[in-house]
């Protein structure tokens, strides 16, 4: 089950800090900050989807991702892929050099990028 946008940026935040506390978490926002009764629930939500967990201290939870960031955003980039682009990472990468404001310099990089992973396989 994926992330709503605001679990995202929640995620986000505990990748950074690696283990925090809710009010750890909160300090993170920019005003105004969430209520901490929603990072509460955001932070059940998430813990039922199986993206974090929490160790009990005192009357306190020390929140913890399990999965990883990397992890996460390779599932999202192969399903933007599969629904969106008829599963052809081709397809994908067509539509990224094309239709995003890459320089010359960014395109000249990614094709080392891409020449880098043709000479791994």
């Amino acid at each position: 089950m994926p992330l709503s946008k605001t679990e995202e940026e929640l995620m986000n935040i505990l990748w950074k800090q690696k283990k925090a506390f809710l009010k750890d978490l909160l300090e993170q926002y920019g005003d105004p900050k969430p209520a901490t009764t929603t990072i509460a629930t955001l932070l059940k939500r998430m813990a039922d989807k199986g993206f974090v967990a929490y160790n009990s201290i005192g009357r306190s939870r020390e929140y913890y991702p399990l999965v990883k960031k990397k992890e996460y955003f390779s599932k999202q980039v192969n399903g933007l892929i599969k629904n969106f682009f008829n599963d052809s990472p081709t397809q994908f990468a067509s539509f990224f050099t094309q239709s995003t404001d890459l320089t010359k310099s960014e395109l000249e990089d990614l094709k080392k990028l891409i020449d880098q992973e043709i000479k791994r396989k």
